[in-house]
């Protein structure tokens, strides 16, 4: 039987769609290629806002209608948070959570065998243990992603994730080493560390997040180790120095601010204010070569006057990221902030978002005019037109080049010769 897996959300969701398509294709299953209808259709969620879920509903109704006698499996973090709402869903024959994914295959062949609907949601229980998982490949990609951390202890007002991913643990060294030693036997030279809160990383074992950078770092064949998303509060310069330590480390950190103004980050139950921020933005900018600082920006969070978005505003544009995700606050139900009151009107939200995209896209503007003159060692990931290829520098500055051969794969060097609207323009030194 064949399989296909679609995936919604963040990195971590990729990477257990992987771990899962490889279960599959371990237990007898083969993967579908291209377009190609499959027998089962797994669709792994993503519940991060209501539009979230409201992608989840679009997204079965079109597997199940594209796909008429597939076994549909809804998984991932829309069940575990909403089981009841997931349950409902009678597009999906079979409903499984995030803390029971090994029954994924064993639900599978119970659901051919009876035919019957399986909704299998189990709750995240307390010091429950790191779910090991390991992939062996990824398909399409040039970047391998590993997930090293799962949960979060931090219960931000907007966020739901903690009821989704259950509480903070982590992917003991010996694994991960393990796992990286085989994806860079298959060829993978950069490796990109996930998890839901991946500044907590190690904190049962007594350990940090340096601990999997070494040892990530000490895997033969591996060129370049890259970090997800990080909560800044752990950033210590004990840490920062302890990070830059490391060579294969790529100066590109992806600092979650969500907003500039402290009464707004004490609303939402951020653990940190914006001049401790600005401080290990500092202390990054001063310890990295060349890095790259990136970040989430939201606007419109309940209670937000036009003073604290105005010091957001001047936040962003004093700190000059490379890039910017900026989003409007999305209520969402089960969280703190959805009875809040003082709920910002959409139309000043959309205003929001505006001025903040427009500040943050005239940051990674500036960024990348500093970029030009630099040789950078670029990891090809695409040829997007014929003899024309694009991927990134260790800084995750995008650059697209021409050449006569197929570099996809391919860490070359390249001289970049001009800053373009949203990327960089470079010539490869061969």
């Amino acid at each position: 039987m064949k399989v296909s897996v679609i995936t919604l959300g963040c990195k971590v969701n990729q990477y257990e769609s992987q771990a899962m398509l490889d279960q599959l294709v371990l237990a007898g299953f083969s993967a579908c290629g291209g377009k190609e209808p499959g027998d089962v259709v797994v669709i792994n969620s993503c519940t991060v806002t209501a539009t979230s879920d409201h992608k989840v509903r679009q997204t079965l109704h079109r597997a199940r209608r594209q796909n008429p006698g597939a076994v549909i499996v809804l998984t991932g973090c829309m069940p575990q948070a909403f089981p009841e709402a997931a349950a409902a869903l009678e597009d999906a024959d079979i409903v499984l959570g995030n803390s029971n994914r090994s029954s994924l295959v064993p639900d599978i062949r119970e659901y051919l065998s009876t035919r019957r609907r399986i909704v299998d949601i189990v709750p995240h229980e307390s010091k429950e243990p790191f779910e090991r998982l390991e992939v062996s490949d990824f398909h399409d990609h040039t970047r391998a992603f590993l997930k090293i951390e799962d949960g979060c202890n931090r219960f931000c007002s907007y966020c739901i994730i903690p009821y989704a991913r259950g509480r903070v643990r982590s992917k003991p060294l010996k694994d991960l080493k393990q796992e990286l030693e085989i994806l860079s036997r298959k060829g993978y030279r950069e490796a990109v560390l996930t998890g839901i809160n991946l500044s907590a990383y190690g904190q049962e074992f007594g350990l940090c997040l340096c601990d999997a950078v070494e040892t990530a770092c000490s895997v033969p064949g591996v060129e370049r180790v890259r970090l997800g998303s990080l909560e800044p509060e752990q950033l210590s310069l004990s840490v920062i120095r302890r990070l830059a330590a490391q060579e294969k480390l790529c100066p590109q950190f992806h600092l979650s601010l969500q907003s500039g103004c402290d009464e707004t980050l004490r609303r939402m139950n951020r653990h940190y204010s914006a001049a401790e921020y600005r401080e290990i933005v500092g202390n990054l900018r001063s310890t990295f070569d060349n890095p790259a600082i990136t970040t989430d920006i939201m606007v419109g969070f309940p209670g937000e006057t036009e003073e604290e978005f105005s010091r957001s505003l001047r936040f962003a544009r004093e700190t000059g990221f490379a890039k910017a995700h900026v989003f409007a606050y999305s209520r969402r139900p089960g969280t703190a902030a959805y009875g809040a009151e003082n709920q910002v009107p959409n139309a000043v939200k959309e205003r929001r978002s505006h001025e903040m995209i427009a500040v943050t896209r005239r940051g990674m503007q500036a960024f990348f005019e500093t970029q030009t003159g630099r040789t950078a060692r670029v990891l090809f990931e695409r040829e997007y037109k014929p003899g024309k290829f694009e991927g990134y520098t260790e800084n995750y500055t995008p650059v697209k080049a021409a050449c006569g051969e197929n570099v996809c794969g391919k860490i070359l060097p390249v001289r970049i010769v001009r800053a373009n609207e949203d990327d960089c323009t470079g010539e490869i030194l061969l």
